[in-house]
This record gives C-alpha cells, sequence and structure tokens, in this order.
C-alpha cells in the first residue's frame, strides 16, 4: 500500500518563511512559537507545522525543550567573542590556502549582496553573507575545514541578525568582503588575513534589555 504523500512544498515554505523572520530579527531571542498559532496564523495543519519547526531545530535556527514551544536561542555578545575566536584560525587557513587565486562563487554572492534593494529583509543579506564565506571555506578542498566550518554555522547566521545594526549601510558590509576577496586573489596573504581580523573584529552591538 503506498504511503500518503506528505505535503513537502507546504513544510518547505513554512520553513522559509519562519526562517526568514528568524534571521531577520522579526522573531526575537527566546519568543516562543506555538504550534496551534502558527498553524492559525498560516493557515496550515500542526503536523505540517510540526515538520517545519523540526527542520529548524536541525539547523541550530531554533531549540526545542520537553513540554516547552520551540524558540530562538538567544546567542550573547560572549557567545559570539567565543565564536569568532574560534572562525578566526579556520579563516586564516582558508585565506593561506587560497591566497592567489580568485573565488568565482564567492565574488557571485558578494555581487547578490550588493545587488539586494534597499528594501531588501536582512536574511537575504544574511543569506549571500553565508554563501560567500561557504564558498571560499569550500574551494580551499579540505572537507575536514568545511566540517569545521559547518559547525559554527548557525550560531554565525544567528550573530549576524545583530549586524543590521551594525551594517545600516550595507555598502560597508559589501566594500569589507571586496577587500577580502581582493586581497585574497592578488595573493597578498598579510592583507588577507588583515582583512579577515578586521571583518571578524567588528562590534556585535550591545545586549538586549532584560
Amino acid at each position: 500500500m503506498n504511503q500518503p504523500l506528505r505535503p513537502v512544498s507546504t513544510v518547505a515554505a513554512l520553513a522559509d518563511a519562519l526562517r526568514g523572520r528568524v534571521l531577520s530579527g522579526e522573531i526575537a531571542p527566546g519568543t516562543p512559537l506555538p504550534e496551534q498559532e502558527i498553524a492559525a496564523a498560516y493557515r496550515v495543519a500542526r503536523p505540517t507545522v510540526r515538520e517545519a519547526l523540526a527542520a529548524l531545530v536541525h539547523e541550530g535556527l531554533l531549540k526545542r525543550e520537553r513540554n516547552r514551544s520551540a524558540y530562538v536561542p538567544e546567542v550573547t555578545i560572549s557567545d559570539l567573542n567565543d565564536l569568532m575566536y574560534v572562525r578566526r584560525p579556520l579563516e586564516d587557513l582558508m585565506v593561506q590556502a587560497l591566497s592567489g587565486r580568485s573565488v568565482p562563487a564567492a565574488q557571485a554572492a558578494l555581487d547578490r549582496m550588493a545587488a539586494l534593494p534597499a528594501d531588501a529583509p536582512w536574511s537575504a543579506v544574511v543569506a549571500e553573507h553565508m554563501a560567500l564565506h561557504q564558498a571560499l571555506i569550500e574551494a580551499v578542498g579540505s572537507p575536514r575545514l568545511e566540517r569545521l566550518y559547518g559547525a559554527l554555522a548557525a550560531e554565525t547566521r544567528l550573530g549576524l541578525v545583530r549586524l543590521r545594526e551594525v551594517y545600516k549601510d550595507r555598502d560597508v558590509l559589501v566594500s569589507e568582503h571586496q577587500a577580502l576577496l581582493d586581497a585574497i586573489a592578488a595573493g597578498s596573504v598579510e592583507a588577507a588575513r588583515a582583512a579577515v581580523a578586521e571583518h571578524l573584529s567588528h562590534s556585535w552591538g550591545s545586549e538586549p534589555a532584560p
């Protein structure tokens, strides 16, 4: 007997909608996401909501605990400083390996970021930012480096939500990344390291008020 088809497209669409709201900062950390309320708001069945939330939990964008609704985890400034502490040596390995090379996929992601309309949601900026750095890491050709970097992806994406206040002028973010790609392509390891260090040492803003 054939199994009934799952509404995969509806699940994916709901997950995309919620993901965008999380990464744009519309859903604040700690905000509960009750299945019944989401089902009513989006006019979908609760099993669809359950699957969409499970997908975001798997991505690390939501947390779910026993007898509690899923919620966006809080990533503190201390967490983010520690995240950058771990990312710096990985980015340094990337810079050394790619010195003298251009990475078309990374440049394409940056071009897409620069072309986003002024009123584009911050989640679109986050997506291209992540795509750029992921393209650089993948260009190295080290599966282990990719795995290490991938383990930090969820916290990185949540951390980037804070940067919407730091980079109110998106051109500054674009120019920082262009300087990094140019330095890598030029074969200047020191210049590329400096560009990475500058980018990763930015302020994360202030902690939200309790």
